[in-house]
């Protein structure tokens, strides 16, 4: 392509041969030059017009100004509302969270007047407006607080199962030779030796040489030794002064500092001591009297032997005999 300038005041021409490529190239030059210059005079025209006041351009820009904020409050709208539903949930798991507190504190034995219970609300269902921020935070904030009083009514409730737990298995209920049968209960009783009335300070179980004998209580061991009367003898103290007595056995798998479980074997079933046969002796001693060792195994079931003696009055009928 040849393009021909002529000056009319030189009297001269120039001409300026472009290809192909240039010219599209200057097409493009000029196209981009002439958007640009269109953009920058909408740009001056409208900014212009709404510092001014002009109507038309005034009405566009509050129009284009009202959409923007609908879009905003929309949006708002939506992610209230969600979260809204969200505390609604929240709430009923707080619900069923206060329900299980009520339990817990049953079986922990909290007295109620430790507890605030969520005040009762109820009526009819009336359509209200939706949910502002202010009291969307406000239902929130009430929401961490009553989650922070649910929170600390468990642990306290944790804290007492768990001392419940611990004390439940340190008192002596565990059977200590199972499946055999009781023999001669705790009480006044015939001495098989001298033939006279004595107190039985223990209980025996009937079993054959080496039967498992298992620990009824967490404790320490405080004693494992040969005793002249109660043989190879394993003694464990349960705190609060509270020990058990095992005796007679053939072999004791247990040493004084020991610390055992409840259920744990501690010892074999034998006859050594004063003894005329295979069976475990089993006593049980709070403050130092001896005590009734069905209380702790049977749960409060009755003893065989109607005349047995328990306690302080067994130990004061022997001190008169």
């Amino acid at each position: 392509m040849q393009v021909i300038i002529t000056d009319a005041w030189l009297a001269r021409s120039r001409a300026i041969h472009l290809s192909g490529v240039q010219l599209i190239c200057a097409l493009a030059g000029i196209f981009m030059a002439l958007l640009f210059m269109t953009v920058m005079a909408y740009h001056w025209v409208l900014m212009h017009g709404v510092r001014e006041g002009w109507p038309v351009v005034g009405s566009m820009a509050r129009l284009a100004v009202q959409d923007e904020q609908a879009q905003r409050e929309r949006f708002m709208r939506a992610n209230i509302d969600a979260m809204a539903r969200k505390l609604g949930d929240m709430q009923a798991r707080v619900l069923q969270l206060e329900s299980l507190g009520e339990r817990v504190r049953g079986l922990a034995g909290l007295p109620a007047s430790e507890v605030q219970s969520l005040p009762g609300r109820g009526g009819m269902l009336v359509a209200g407006r939706p949910l502002g921020l202010d009291e969307l935070n406000a239902a929130l904030d009430d929401l961490v607080a009553i989650t922070g009083r649910r929170t600390d009514l468990m642990t306290v409730a944790e804290s007492r199962l768990f001392d419940q737990h611990i004390r439940k298995h340190l008192i002596p209920t565990q059977v200590p030779v199972r499946d055999t049968a009781v023999g001669s209960p705790f009480g006044w009783r015939i001495d098989p030796f001298t033939g006279q009335s004595a107190l039985h300070t223990g209980l025996d179980f009937s079993a054959g040489t080496g039967t498992p004998i298992v620990a009824a209580a967490g404790g320490v061991v405080i004693a494992q030794e040969y005793h002249p009367a109660y043989g190879n003898m394993v003694e464990i103290d349960h705190g609060s002064q509270l020990v058990t007595r095992y005796a007679h056995a053939s072999k004791t798998l247990v040493k004084a500092g020991d610390i055992v479980r409840r259920g744990q074997k501690i010892a074999e079933v034998g006859s050594t001591g004063r003894s005329t046969g295979p069976h475990l002796h089993f006593e049980v001693w709070v403050q130092g009297v001896p005590q009734d060792p069905q209380k702790f195994l049977f749960a409060g079931e009755p003893a065989p032997m109607p005349h047995a003696l328990t306690g302080r009055a067994a130990m004061g009928h022997l001190a008169h005999r």
